[in-house]
């Protein structure tokens, strides 16, 4: 229950985080993706079942509040969640490299998933464009904000989630 209470905890702290707080200091009108980071940091260090429940609830978040159609996002952060779920066997706590990695990866895999869905199949073909304005720079704010975030997310997972290693 302790676990249910803190993943319920995290996610709307991210979420509040990325729409209000970083919504005020976006730069260019892009903000870090935190849901991305709590997405990844609960799949690759808890397993395939809780990313896949963390994304799908960020997922909805996102869905209530942004979506124009409901379970799309849902539906990306939960595969995505899943995805970090598999890395579970590899991870070591102490190195931040694979983190780090998975989350700018995940974070990609969302910047092209939602171009290829969003974008590309209503005929809008500027990938680069869209690569150089959205993709990269939520990429590189989403790892400013992973380095900050990451020893407190690692802190928590050290002092409420028992390690099976």
């Amino acid at each position: 229950m302790k676990k249910v209470i803190i993943a319920v905890l995290s996610v709307w702290l991210m979420f509040i985080l990325q729409s209000s707080v970083f919504s005020r200091i976006n730069i260019g009108g892009i903000v870090p993706n935190m849901l991305i980071i709590i997405t990844a940091c609960f799949g690759f260090m808890e397993g395939d079942l809780a990313g896949l429940l963390v994304g799908f609830f960020c997922g909805m978040l996102m869905d209530v509040f942004y979506g124009s159609f409901k379970g799309f996002y849902a539906m990306i952060y939960m595969y995505l969640g899943y995805l970090n779920g598999k890395f579970c066997n590899i991870f070591y706590p102490e190195d931040v490299k694979l983190p780090l990695a998975l989350i700018v990866s995940t974070d990609l895999l969302y910047g092209l998933s939602c171009y290829v869905f969003l974008f590309l199949l209503r005929g809008r073909f500027e990938i680069g464009f869209y690569f150089g304005h959205i993709i990269l720079p939520e990429i590189i704010m989403t790892i400013i904000m992973t380095l900050l975030v990451y020893p407190i997310i690692l802190f928590v997972h050290k002092r409420f989630y028992e390690i099976k290693r």
